[in-house]
């Protein structure tokens, strides 16, 4: 009784006014207000009256919004792309530009070729890039969904894959990648309660780890692999890579070592190798830049090649990196490295400058312009994409996921 009050109460007026009628109808067709006594013919007509209203009443109330459509689309691309019962979900932080598009969309089909056994899909973590990568900020518009929405079309009665593998496309096991576990932990949760907990019982979750989780392993692959693509340039020239990092203030389990570790792996083959980050404290593109005077590498007008070391070639790439971004009042046709340099904030950042106009500053003693630019993410370095999808075949092959050791990588 009280399941169908609260269902009355979310029903239109009308729907209310017609149950109404309904049992007025029966009352007066029982009897109730008249002497007559029911007939068999009487009590069929009564039944039929409550049949209807039990129908209005047990009806699901259609829910419109934002969620309900969200869900209901994936749902549909789900039931249409399911070929097998095992999923592989691909959680990037997100874009809004063209070639991370592509790239992404070149990842889906190396996954599927390469695990066949499983249906691959793609979400964004960042819910700003998935509402502006549907309000088309850079190109197109093109829908992307957080992973709680993928996890539940999953989970739906007519799709229940037995194997779910959650791949995390981050590159370092920071903040991004703790919102990847705990959307997995969501759902095995069943936090809305709105799945089936028997189906979450039986499923297997498994999950795939970041590009650079563990620093015996896959920092010196990662290193080894960048040498072999850019060694070429680092035996003449500077190869520096722009990382994102993490703030101080919330460097998930420390995270950001990794690009320190990185860079002393990277410098162990080539001494011209940096790299540095958009956020993270004491190694932005100046601090790099000091590590580069300390080792001698401005005194010879070498070129400093750029390149994003992030899985895609997004805005940071294009602007904060390759952009011609200046700090305000600065004019673009007459300014100086020294200029910038007395323009560095308290973390020791030159704000609102790219690195390719910070670098390529007359009296830098470097070189830096869109010619040195290598604008690659590097989910498009196929060699690289493969230290990713290695950490998805260890999770196959692996233990299905405990969520809690799987949160705390080395330090």
């Amino acid at each position: 009784m009280i399941k169908k009050y609260i269902v009355l109460q979310n029903l239109t007026s009308m729907k209310k006014l017609k149950i109404a009628l309904m049992v007025v109808m029966t009352m007066v067709l029982a009897g109730v207000f008249t002497s007559c006594k029911r007939d068999e013919k009487i009590v069929e007509v009564e039944k039929e009256v409550i049949k209807e209203v039990e129908k209005i009443v047990e009806k699901p109330v259609e829910v419109d919004n934002a969620y309900s459509r969200y869900l209901k689309a994936i749902v549909e691309n789900v039931k249409a792309e399911k070929k097998n019962d095992k999923a592989i979900l691909l959680v990037a932080f997100g874009s809004t530009w063209e070639q991370a598009f592509d790239a992404f969309d070149e990842t889906i089909a190396a996954y599927k070729e390469a695990f066949p056994a499983y249906d691959v899909f793609l979400s964004y973590s960042s819910a700003i890039c998935i509402n502006r990568a549907a309000a088309g900020e850079n190109t197109d518009p093109r829908n992307f969904y957080a992973p709680s929405f993928w996890l539940s079309a999953f989970a739906n009665k007519d799709i229940q894959y037995k194997e779910i593998v959650i791949q995390s496309l981050q590159v370092i096991p920071g903040e991004e990648y703790t919102r990847v576990i705990n959307y997995i932990k969501d759902f095995a949760n069943n936090a809305n309660g709105d799945l089936d907990d028997n189906y979450l019982a039986g499923v297997t979750l498994k999950l795939g780890v970041p590009l650079l989780q563990d620093k015996k392993t896959d920092v010196p692959k990662v290193a080894a692999e960048l040498h072999k693509l850019y060694g070429d340039k680092a035996a003449t020239d500077i190869v520096a890579f722009m990382g994102h990092g993490n703030p101080d203030s919330y460097d998930t389990y420390k995270a950001n070592v990794r690009y320190t570790e990185l860079e002393q792996a990277l410098q162990k083959k080539s001494t011209n190798y940096f790299v540095g980050t958009v956020d993270m404290m004491k190694n932005f593109k100046t601090q790099v830049y000091d590590r580069m005077v300390a080792k001698g590498k401005t005194t010879s007008n070498l070129k400093v090649y750029l390149h994003p070391l992030m899985s895609i070639n997004g805005d940071h790439g294009h602007n904060d990196m390759a952009g011609d971004d200046l700090p305000e009042d600065v004019d673009p046709e007459n300014y100086t490295f020294a200029e910038l340099q007395a323009m560095k904030n308290a973390e020791g950042e030159v704000e609102d400058c790219s690195w390719k106009m910070y670098y390529g500053a007359e009296g830098s003693g470097l070189s830096c312009d869109d010619s040195t630019v290598i604008p690659l993410g590097l989910l498009e370095l196929p060699t690289i994409r493969q230290i990713w999808m290695n950490h998805t075949q260890d999770a196959i092959d692996g233990d299905p996921l405990d969520f809690y050791h799987s949160m705390f990588p080395e330090e």
